[in-house]
Order: structure tokens, then C-alpha cells, then sequence
């Protein structure tokens, strides 16, 4: 398996990728003051990062996000298994690194998929 899949199709190795466990909870306090919590969900959210990727890798990268939703195949963390679920994709920002001769480089790209 590769390090990231989406939709089935490996993407480059990322050159940083954090993953974040986040508990969807609504919580309040009762008449006694104490905290009532009742979780609803617990997602996924992973933070990729690329540096110095060709303008071909950088366009399948960023092919790959396009759709609302599609599905990650990745080794989660709190399982050490592979696992795969359906997530949509935050903002996407690429740094430029050079123009030369009508063509650019890029530096980076970073953005996070957050499961649906």
C-alpha cells in the first residue's frame, strides 16, 4: 500500500503529513453546573504537504481533491491498520517558487482532507 491513496490511486509521498483524531461533541452544563457531553462522532482529519513537486505531480495531486467527496486509503494512527473512508478536501494553497523561461516551478502545496 502506498503512504496515501485517493480513490484508489496512488499520490506522490507527501513531504509532511499530520494526522488529527477530533471528538464531534455537543456538550453543556445542567442546572448543578456539571458538563454534560455527548459525542456524536469521531472523524478523521489528515494535513498533507509537498515540496518540489513537478508540474505533472502537482496536477494529479490536485486532480485527485476535486470531487466534493472521495475515498482515503491511509494507515491510521490509532489503529496501525489500513482504513479507508470518505472525505472532502479544505482550501488548497501552492507556493510558486520561479518563473524562468515562461515556465513555473512550484515549492509547495499543503491542504487538509477532513472526513465527511
Amino acid at each position: 500500500m502506498a503512504l496515501i491513496e485517493i480513490d484508489g490511486k496512488t499520490l506522490p509521498s507527501p513531504s509532511d503529513i499530520n494526522f488529527g483524531i477530533q471528538d464531534i461533541s455537543k456538550a453543556e452544563r445542567n442546572a448543578n453546573g456539571t458538563m454534560i457531553i455527548e459525542r456524536i462522532a469521531t472523524k478523521r482529519k489528515i494535513e498533507l504537504s509537498w515540496t518540489y513537486l513537478s508540474p505533472t505531480q502537482l496536477a494529479q495531486v490536485l486532480s485527485a481533491v476535486k470531487p466534493v467527496f472521495f475515498d482515503v486509503t491511509y494507515t491510521d494512527p490509532e489503529t496501525n491498520a489500513e482504513r479507508t473512508a470518505t472525505f472532502y478536501c479544505g482550501d488548497r494553497s501552492v507556493g510558486v517558487m520561479d518563473f524562468i523561461n515562461g515556465n513555473l516551478r512550484y515549492k509547495s502545496i499543503k491542504f487538509s482532507l477532513i472526513e465527511r
